[in-house]
């Protein structure tokens, strides 16, 4: 048993571990209504409105049945989940079902080392314009192909996922709810994401602001004040408008670019030279 009091073994798979007590099951008369407890925004239509709360809500329907969540999303935006706790590579939540008791929840992912990190943050660090807006509290949606580059994955592929539910369904409502509202808060504060791969939004800000940035800054000498005091009212350039010098025209210039035909060819140039001539200041 483990430390959801789920006996493992029970389900069909994929993940998921149950508990059958039927003894406490109240037979499918709707969930007891909460007070307090953590509703989804979105009333209608899909949940998720940034690129990256969605590319999670795509992965989900890809993987888990339609009708379960669709049951998950109403639990969500009635206030069924009572609370979410998401840390390193775990999410776990407390979801009020038909039974006095909460049901836990648990959804799990890889969680990247220390080692791993660093290479990801050296990464974002060589890229400018990603870690600009990491910085500026912005998700780019290219750091999605740079975890790619490493060989690994930003949004997880796959779901380790545990309720403590009676249902055999995959997922079952509750983890459907939680799910959602994951989605949600991650609409809120992209960084989430990257804190539940094991980086927390101030462990990445502190070491992007601390790497240096690619390319390096140029160097500019620091000359105390006192020593530039000397030249510091030193005219600048004069305020005279500058001589305008006359320019000799090249009356050549033309018929060399473009060679006229050798039949007009002489008296041609004879006619430029002479246009030359005329325009010259005396």
């Amino acid at each position: 048993m483990d430390g959801l009091g789920n006996e493992p073994g029970n389900g069909p798979g994929n993940g998921r571990r149950h508990r059958r007590d039927w003894y406490d099951w109240s037979g499918g008369t709707g969930p007891i209504e909460v007070e307090g407890g953590i509703k989804a925004r979105s009333k209608r239509g899909s949940i998720g409105s940034t690129w990256w709360s969605r590319r999670f809500i795509d992965i989900l329907e890809r993987i888990c049945d339609k009708g379960r969540l669709s049951r998950g999303r109403a639990y969500a935006r009635k206030g069924q989940v009572l609370a979410i706790d998401l840390a390193a590579g775990e999410v776990r939540a407390s979801v009020q079902g038909s039974r006095p008791r909460p049901y836990e929840v648990a959804i799990r992912i890889e969680a990247y080392d220390e080692e791993r990190w660093s290479a990801i943050e050296e990464g974002i660090a060589a890229q400018a314009v990603h870690r600009a807006r990491l910085l500026a509290g912005e998700m780019p949606p290219e750091i999605e192909e740079l975890f790619a580059s490493m060989g690994i994955d930003l949004f997880p592929r796959d779901l380790d996922m545990e309720c403590s539910c009676p249902d055999w369904g995959f997922p079952c409502k509750h983890l459907s709810a939680v799910l959602y509202l994951l989605a949600e808060s991650f609409d809120d504060d992209p960084f989430l994401v990257l804190a539940w791969r094991g980086r927390t939004r101030e462990q990445l800000l502190g070491s992007l602001a601390a790497e240096p940035a690619a390319g390096g800054v140029p160097g500019v000498a620091d000359v105390p004040f006192a020593e530039r005091l000397a030249d510091f009212y030193a005219p600048g350039a004069t305020a005279h408008r500058p001589e305008r010098r006359p320019v000799t025209a090249a009356t050549d210039l033309l018929p060399r670019i473009f060679p006229p035909p050798a039949e007009v060819a002489g008296p041609l140039m004879e006619a430029y030279r002479r246009l030359g001539e005329a325009d010259t200041p005396s």
